[in-house]
């Protein structure tokens, strides 16, 4: 779905750590819920919970279960 954005144009410059996050990004978040905040974070919140899970069915089952490093050296030879 697009949305317009009635925003100036900020200078794009790279993040220093990929938790900047710009005006832009955040008006850009808000007008794809169509400026309404609960459903922006709503949204983000079930990305993020996605996110979590995609982490955790990808993680092997040893980091899952934290293991002690020692232990995973005796299980692994």
């Amino acid at each position: 779905m697009e949305t317009a954005v009635t925003t100036q144009k900020e200078p794009r410059t790279e993040p220093s750590s990929p938790f900047d996050v710009s005006e832009l990004d955040v008006d850009h978040a808000l007008a794809e819920c169509d400026g309404d905040p609960r459903a922006t974070i709503r949204a983000l919140l079930v990305g993020q919970a996605y996110l979590e899970q995609q982490i955790q069915r990808l993680a092997s089952s040893g980091y899952s279960r934290s293991l002690p490093l020692a232990r995973l050296i005796d299980v692994q030879g």
